[in-house]
């Protein structure tokens, strides 16, 4: 007998292209990585490479939220400050004054013009890296409420406010420092499990814990 076929859910992953001393990026290799590994058959996971640019951001990521009608969608950046994986809590509205690859930056320094200043997702990033860290995969989590005021934290306050707080984002380090891509990718398939399993409980007063206030800051 033919069982019911489950829905797949709908995932987004993003890694970022070269940028300044970044020739290659560790945020799109873990992506690859990623993207090998998999999240199961009931994850549609769909990966794409954002340029460093804000107006490429502006243009591409409401047609991928339309397009792909994603349930989550889960960026990744590198950090040369970065020694763990690290889940942002939180994303910023003001503050973009660094040029970006085409050297250019927002006139306004904003993402979007009279949004809120902080827009927290709805995932609880303590919970989740409490969850891996205790799994004991080799590879350490932490967490922040600063994503640095560039295109990283851009890109996620603007798929934070196009996606009702439905996105993550995660830094990773440097290849090498210590990490390989290999084992990055490893990170960011426990780290996206266990955002899975958070939604899954939805609403859940767990999943749920950074919708209130949202547009408070930290």
């Amino acid at each position: 007998r033919n069982l019911p076929r489950i829905p797949a859910r709908h995932w987004l992953t993003s890694g970022f292209g070269p940028f300044a001393e970044h020739a290659v990026n560790a945020s799109w290799v873990a992506v690859q990585e990623l993207e090998q590994l998999g999240l199961g058959e009931a994850v549609d996971l769909y990966v794409c490479e954002v340029p460093v640019e804000y107006q490429a951001v502006k243009l591409l990521l409401p047609s991928l939220w339309k397009g792909r009608k994603p349930q989550l969608v889960v960026h990744v950046g590198v950090s040369g400050l970065a020694t763990t994986v690290t889940l942002e809590q939180c994303a910023h509205n003001k503050g973009y004054t660094r040029p970006d690859n085409c050297s250019f930056c927002p006139y306004s320094q904003c993402c979007v013009v009279n949004g809120p200043d902080c827009i927290k997702s709805i995932l609880d990033m303590d919970t989740i890296c409490k969850r891996v860290n205790d799994a004991g995969i080799g590879i350490t989590v932490s967490t922040s409420e600063d994503a640095g005021r560039y295109l990283c934290d851009y890109t996620y306050y603007t798929s934070l406010h196009l996606g009702k707080g439905r996105a993550a984002f995660v830094h990773v380090p440097p290849l090498g420092r210590p990490y390989s891509g290999k084992e990055l990718g490893r990170g960011l398939q426990a780290v996206i499990q266990e955002m899975l399993k958070l939604l899954e409980g939805s609403p859940s007063e767990e999943a749920q814990k950074g919708t209130k206030d949202s547009s408070d800051k930290p």
